[in-house]
């Protein structure tokens, strides 16, 4: 297989910035925690941009079939 893809995440209230793979994160409305502040929200709310909420979407819908009924 190919090397993954990455998306950038910033925390909505501590604007900290960072990159993860879509594989170590949960699906988009799933709670998530800045690893900086603590502050907890909908994974979607920490994308950056649409398309790194499309490549989060698409990793977690192909990883696991719980939650979506598409």
């Amino acid at each position: 297989m190919g090397t993954e893809a990455f998306v950038e995440l910033v925390c909505p209230d501590c604007r900290k910035h960072w990159e993860s793979t879509p594989s170590k994160l949960p699906a988009p409305d799933q709670s998530f925690d800045c690893p900086d502040c603590g502050t907890r929200r909908r994974l979607a709310e920490f994308t950056r941009t649409s398309l790194d909420l499309e490549v989060v979407r698409d990793a977690t819908s192909r990883g696991s079939a719980g939650g979506e009924s598409s």
